[in-house]
């Protein structure tokens, strides 16, 4: 496979805020990776989030309640084991991101993504449409992130959905609620919801998608964890906005050729 995607591909991306890249991570890479966070949901090694912190429709409502200890995602994957500081900085990853952003050198947050998505069944939660620039603080809204599927994901157990070309479209403040999710109850942003597809993906197939992608994922209602690998990248003349939570940890070069 190559470490590069084709012309079509770009444009593809370019047009519609989002690619997917087939079986980039091979099965014995994937699996060793599930392992590792397997060991690292039992028991729960911090940092982590827990679907009671977010309060999205489906999760617990306090840790006391039945889920209530039920894990959302794993921090600071990047520091948790070198096969996922190997992902972040690989040239079949990096290649491509810098391919989109027409970047000669490109960065990895550590303050933004940089997680294991742990979406378990039974306690998992929806997560709404929205735009991941919405809390994040840069010079510009460019930054790319890159989803690493170490299962199949598909509706049932809660998969991506994309709106394709929303990172090219300004919306106002009134299109979002307070929490900065798109509303679903104005006609406008309904016409653009039916237009969603669904990012559904073979274990190995890794999803690129701008920040200013609107997107959603339903909860997991099948009765096992699906796991994925995320990471978000800028071009390192795209600073961070100093004092902001996007500039709390210094980013990772990813220049691997």
């Amino acid at each position: 496979m190559s470490d590069l995607f084709s012309d079509d591909e770009v444009a593809a991306f370019r047009r519609d805020g989002f690619i997917i890249a087939s079986g980039l991570a091979d099965r014995s890479g994937c699996e060793a990776m599930a392992a590792v966070i397997r060991a690292s949901l039992d028991p729960p090694l911090a940092p982590l989030e827990f679907e009671t912190d977010v309060q999205y429709p489906g999760s617990p409502s306090d840790r006391l309640s039945p889920g209530g200890d039920t894990p959302r995602r794993l921090l600071n994957a990047y520091t948790r084991d070198r096969l996922f500081r190997d992902w972040a900085t690989s040239k079949e990853v990096c290649g491509r991101v810098r391919q989109l952003m027409d970047a000669e050198r490109i960065v990895m947050s550590q303050n933004h993504h940089n997680c294991i998505m742990t979406k378990h069944p039974g306690f998992s939660s929806a997560t709404l449409w929205h735009q991941d620039i919405r809390y994040w603080l840069f010079d510009q809204p460019t930054l790319i992130s890159v989803w690493l599927a170490l299962g199949d994901e598909y509706s049932e157990n809660g998969c991506m959905q994309v709106i394709p070309g929303t990172h090219t479209m300004n919306f106002g403040r009134g299109s979002y609620d307070a929490a900065y999710f798109f509303r679903t109850d104005l006609a406008t942003n309904r016409k653009l919801i039916d237009s969603a597809v669904t990012a559904e993906l073979r274990q190995g197939d890794t999803l690129f998608f701008h920040c200013r992608t609107l997107h959603a994922a339903g909860r997991n209602e099948t009765g096992q964890v699906k796991l994925s690998l995320v990471y978000t990248y800028h071009d390192e003349h795209n600073q961070p906005i100093a004092g902001s939570r996007s500039a709390a940890f210094p980013g990772i070069p990813c220049n691997a050729t």
